[in-house]
């Protein structure tokens, strides 16, 4: 099976296109705002700073902000495409990249970062987390999604020879694997794996659950609900870490 897309130059081409999705599925976003809320606690006389980096059109902050009514939610992204949709949804949206210069926020000015969907798209994730981990004041939440290698479809895949889902080749087409959209994923990170490179990273790892992922087809969802019960076979991972 092999799906084509338009020709591109480069990542920095690739994440310009329109055409390429920056929206991730409600039901992760829920999951995790319900997290963070928890962590927060209702907000009181200090407005708590919610960066949500990587912020694509915004929708995962807009799901969020009900939740996480009373703090400051900036949506942060490098793409100026996404940006002009996140203004559409977000009071504040900012351009910023996580590596080169760097987030235009002071260090330690931040009480949460939401990551979501995005560390499998970076080509230095080890820069990523370093320039997180100097915006959070120290004890401040990090809520990290990503996709799960292992998983469990992708381990029936495998094993019968077929790329998992998840996975990319190619910046032009899909090959090897079920679906059709590119959409730039460069690493993958299985439960165990994303728990040690955080915590290498200088967080203490909190928590660690499944979520659904929205591209499942119909008939499968149930089983992929029942799935999030074991971090370590859900589409999904959600990780809450806090800066050590």
């Amino acid at each position: 099976m092999s799906t084509t897309a338009p020709a591109r130059t480069g990542l920095r081409d690739f994440y310009e296109d329109p055409a390429v999705p920056v929206a991730s599925g409600a039901p992760r976003s829920l999951r995790q705002a319900r997290l963070l809320a928890a962590a927060l606690g209702p907000a009181g006389e200090e407005v708590r700073t919610v960066l949500d980096i990587g912020c694509g059109d915004g929708t995962a902050a807009a799901t969020a902000a009900p939740l996480l009514a009373g703090h400051r939610i900036v949506g942060v992204d490098w793409s100026h495409d996404a940006l002009r949709r996140a203004h559409a949804r977000l009071p504040y949206a900012v351009r910023g990249e996580l590596t080169g210069g760097g987030l235009p926020f002071r260090t330690g000015s931040a009480d949460a970062v939401l990551f979501s969907e995005v560390v499998e798209h970076l080509v230095d994730p080890d820069a990523a987390l370093d320039e997180i981990r100097r915006v959070l004041r120290p004890g401040g939440h990090l809520m990290l999604s990503t996709p799960n290698l292992a998983a469990w479809y992708n381990r029936a895949l495998l094993l019968a020879g077929v790329q998992p889902v998840f996975s990319e080749v190619s910046l032009r087409a899909i090959h090897g694997r079920p679906g059709t959209e590119v959409v730039g994923h460069l690493r993958l990170y299985t439960a165990r794996a994303l728990r040690e490179f955080v915590a290498a990273a200088g967080f203490e790892v909190v928590d660690l659950r499944g979520a659904p992922f929205h591209g499942v087809p119909r008939p499968l969802r149930p089983l992929d609900r029942l799935a999030c019960a074991r971090p370590s076979l859900a589409s999904i991972l959600l990780l809450h870490a806090r800066r050590a």
